[in-house]
């Protein structure tokens, strides 16, 4: 159990009523939240084959964990270091304010860098972290209007640098990192968003699991960001097996994510 697992039963047991969202009615695994004939937990990444430097904070708006279509559990199925904390603009969390405070970590919040005051520092191709520390990536997730107010109402980040890609130049080209045998054919990693299972608000609007993808592939951690971009294309295929309308994912994640990890982890 990791600690969105832990953090979606916590937000449960604050819950006075049963949290109510489209397919309700169905039974879910409690832990990949797929309606339980297509669980992906027996196939979920090893964490001990997992060799990574980063880590990854989820700040997860109020009842995002509550989704069964969040894909910030993705991050945490992969990355052994990945904290979550429910945000709140008034209510001071110290166990978030230890995590970002310990040394060990060099913080950075990822979010369009167009929100950022002119004296902020931002990574935008790839991420330098100082000697000695390792990369700590805020993830702002729950929906765009959502992001926003977190983004502006926590003053506590604002003395982090950021880290931003633009979208268009993800969309047309694919790092060269990307170009091997082994990654062409099978890494979504450069290319627009697939995540289909809710409507965005943006136009080339990604998912958390994808923003992380790049984030780590923008880290140097290549093949970690190419597991992560297939294990959600994993999740959002078998998502929607369970819903009532035409899914639109790739009939060919799992053979596809399966191939790749037996060819980097063999």
């Amino acid at each position: 159990m990791h600690a969105v697992h832990q953090l979606h039963l916590y937000r449960k047991s604050l819950s006075t009523t049963t949290y109510k969202s489209r397919g309700q009615r169905v039974i879910r695994c409690p832990f990949c939240q797929l309606a339980k004939p297509f669980c992906i937990c027996e196939i979920s990444p090893i964490k001990e084959n997992i060799e990574t430097t980063a880590g990854f904070l989820l700040l997860m708006h109020d009842t995002e964990v509550l989704k069964p279509s969040n894909t910030g559990k993705l991050i945490a199925d992969l990355i052994p270091d990945t904290f979550a904390f429910l945000w709140s603009r008034t209510q001071e969390n110290l166990g978030l304010l230890a995590v970002i405070n310990d040394d060990k970590w060099f913080p950075l919040v990822v979010f369009p860098q167009e929100y950022a005051d002119d004296e902020r520092k931002i990574f935008t191709n790839t991420v330098i972290c100082p000697e000695g520390k390792r990369p700590l990536f805020i993830m702002l997730d729950g929906s765009w209007r959502e992001a926003k107010k977190m983004f502006r109402k926590s003053p506590y980040l604002d003395r982090f640098p950021m880290v931003s890609f633009d979208v268009k130049t993800a969309i047309q080209a694919v790092s060269g990192n990307c170009q091997s045998e082994n990654n062409s054919q099978l890494s979504p990693v450069g290319q627009d968003s697939r995540y289909t299972v809710r409507k965005t608000e943006l136009e080339h609007q990604f998912s958390t699991a994808e923003v992380a993808a790049r984030v780590l592939d923008m880290h140097g951690e290549t093949k970690n960001a190419h597991v992560l971009d297939l294990w959600f294309d994993v999740f959002n295929f078998q998502y929607q097996k369970g819903v009532c309308q035409r899914n639109k994912g790739n009939v060919n994640a799992i053979a596809n994510y399966q191939s790749f990890i037996t060819k980097i982890f063999r």
